[in-house]
């Protein structure tokens, strides 16, 4: 249950009731002061309507109607404290399953878009683990969420690994994964002194990927890349090529309607003569030149304006793309993608969206402002509030600033297996029976790929951060094994209860007798569903990460806890009859909280550690 939202409602309506209405704040109260929630209601009451403070606040503690597992409220001073109703709070937690943010609509998020010639190392990642994150919450919160892999197949680099191919006499013989074969040809190129004179040959093989001659390569380096994807759980809903969104006119039809703006122009003299310009000084406000060229005078398009097209296809704006089946995902369902043979989406199937989230590194700030100021251009103020760039910053290595290109990089497909391996090593050197497992794979599979997720989400997108593959594995810290260390160990309380015989649905729980430590354990465990509404709210799902970390440091604490004699405080299967099922419905329900904050997250939980 969502505490806070119900006790904002109940200060709310006390607070009409006394003809001054509120947008109440409420906080979880510091642990040095009383009660477990307050709230600062009467200051801002006192503010807008007079009064003192401290008499208004005691007028709404005899006001308030205190919502279901609260037992009572205080006035101290200014501020209001209410105090949990242990016993019915933990119940309640227990009893009830989690209540999602309710929302609809459909939610276009672009993420992955790799250029089609090398391997994904672990910048990429980032990117790839943090929009297969925001559609998971998103879906979750009760939106459709569609994912799009943007395809540059007509680009330099996906032209350059191609040359370097025929350049150098390369054949793929089967026995290195396409995508790494094809990127030490990339690097190769770039590192060749004599590059400056293959220029020509580079532009002709750039010629025939816009002419689509190429494109069967191109798709085998993608479903190369997308092998790796799927590795670390991600998947998609539909690729959109470049070449498809040049060839479908998509430029042009944005045009079209940016044209009827009263914020575009095409000037007749000046240094914009004979461009068509578009000024963002309404929407992009501070800008030392406003104007933006969108076709320049000899006709060629800049590149934003394909860009400003494919977001208003997102955005439903107007049609114009055929699709066909691509190849299946790792769950049996059709990944679609753009293509000039395919059908018209005569279903509206694709786009439509209400919003649009595009997961792109942070260099691209400028152009994804551009963009969503273009449908405000557009008249679509409606779209351009939800046009929302995903911004993020870089992962370094070892200090170093990844380069593809310098082959300075770490391949996400290398990383993962060294994450699982040396993860499960280090367990097994602790635990040697776990060597010996039939699922010992599976389980340093969930060790690596959970490693490595949780690596590219535990800071804000804003921050960059320097890879280490030693911290990502560890068990201690700020780390996936150590959240999932903790949700095993909540695994095997309930089986050893089981074993013995013990409920752990809450059967034969005596309530009454939750003592406050558990209070503090299932407080966290109800905050799921406020975490995942904030990170909608943010479009950022690092906020679930930091949940879920601290989710286990709870766990970790109260299952240490000791009394003031220095004894454990909280041995499930050793407490009295009553509270043992009390606390054994709590950990089951903390069990639960873990496999779906994780889930979220894309994290699995080993079967053992």
């Amino acid at each position: 249950m969502d505490l806070k939202a119900q006790l904002k409602r109940a200060v709310e309506d006390a607070a009409a009731q006394l003809g001054m209405p509120v947008d109440a704040a409420i906080q979880e109260t510091p642990t040095s002061k009383p009660g477990d929630y307050g709230t600062p209601a009467a200051f801002q009451m006192a503010k807008s309507a007079g009064g003192n403070p401290a008499q208004i606040a005691a007028q709404l503690a005899q006001t308030v109607i205190l919502p279901a597992g609260f037992k009572r409220v205080e006035a101290a001073g200014p501020f209001l404290n209410f105090f949990l109703d242990g016993g019915v709070f933990v119940q309640d937690v227990v009893e009830r399953p989690f209540e999602m943010p309710a929302l609809s609509g459909k939610v276009v998020i672009e993420h992955t878009s790799v250029n089609p010639n090398k391997e994904l190392h672990v910048g990429h990642l980032r990117n790839v683990v943090l929009g297969d994150s925001m559609a998971r919450i998103f879906r979750a919160a009760g939106y459709t969420v569609e994912v799009q892999n943007y395809i540059d197949d007509t680009g330099r680099q996906a032209a350059e690994s191609l040359y370097a191919m025929q350049h150098y006499g390369r054949s793929w013989d089967g026995a290195q994964k396409y995508d790494h074969w094809l990127g030490e040809g990339y690097v190769r190129l770039n590192a060749d002194p004599m590059k400056p004179e293959l220029e020509p040959g580079i532009r002709e093989v750039m010629h025939k990927l816009e002419v689509g001659a190429l494109r069967p390569l191109v798709e085998q380096t993608v479903k190369a890349q997308l092998d790796t994807c799927f590795r670390v759980g991600a998947t998609y809903d539909l690729l959109v090529w470049e070449s498809d969104v040049v060839g479908s006119g998509f430029l042009a039809q944005a045009m079209n309607i940016l044209e009827g703006s009263e914020y575009t122009s095409s000037p007749q003299d000046g240094k914009f003569a004979g461009a068509f310009v578009m000024d963002v000084s309404s929407f992009m406000p501070g800008l030392e030149e406003p104007n933006v060229v969108l076709r320049r005078s000899d006709g060629t398009a800049m590149y934003v304006a394909k860009d400003i097209g494919y977001q208003f296809w997102k955005f439903g704006l107007f049609e114009g793309m055929r699709f066909r089946p691509f190849m299946s995902a790792p769950d049996g369902r059709a990944i679609w993608t753009s293509a000039p043979d395919g059908e018209p989406d005569t279903a509206r199937r694709f786009g439509h969206a209400a919003e649009v989230i595009n997961v792109i590194d942070s260099r691209q700030k400028h152009p994804q402002m551009l963009v969503r100021s273009s449908l405000g251009v557009a008249g679509q103020r409606a779209s351009e509030e939800r046009s929302v760039h995903l911004s993020y910053e870089f992962v370094n290595l070892g200090g170093q600033t990844i380069s593809g290109r310098k082959g300075i990089t770490l391949a996400v497909d290398h990383a993962l297996e060294e994450a699982g391996r040396r993860g499960f090593a280090e367990l097994s050197a602790k635990n040697p029976e776990l060597a010996q497992r039939a699922d010992a794979p599976e389980i340093a599979r969930r060790i690596g790929v959970g490693a490595l997720r949780f690596a590219m989400l535990r800071n804000e997108p804003s921050r960059s951060f320097d890879f280490d593959l030693d911290k990502v594995i560890a068990l201690g810290g700020d780390t996936a094994p150590y959240i999932q260390y903790a949700a095993v160990r909540a695994g095997s309380i309930l089986r050893k209860a089981q074993e013995a015989g013990y409920a752990t649905d809450g059967t034969g729980a005596d309530w009454d007798a939750v003592p406050d430590i558990d209070l503090m354990l299932a407080k966290q465990v109800a905050k799921l569903p406020e975490v995942v509404a904030q990170a909608v709210k943010v479009h950022s799902p690092h906020g679930v990460a930091q949940y879920a970390l601290d989710l286990a440091t709870s766990f970790n604490a109260w299952f240490n806890a000791k009394d003031r004699q220095g004894k454990p405080a909280t041995n499930v299967l050793l407490s009295d009859p009553g509270l043992r099922e009390a606390r054994l419905a709590l950990v089951g329900r903390l069990r639960v909280a873990f496999e779906e904050t994780l889930s979220l997250i894309g994290i699995e939980i080993p079967a053992a550690m």
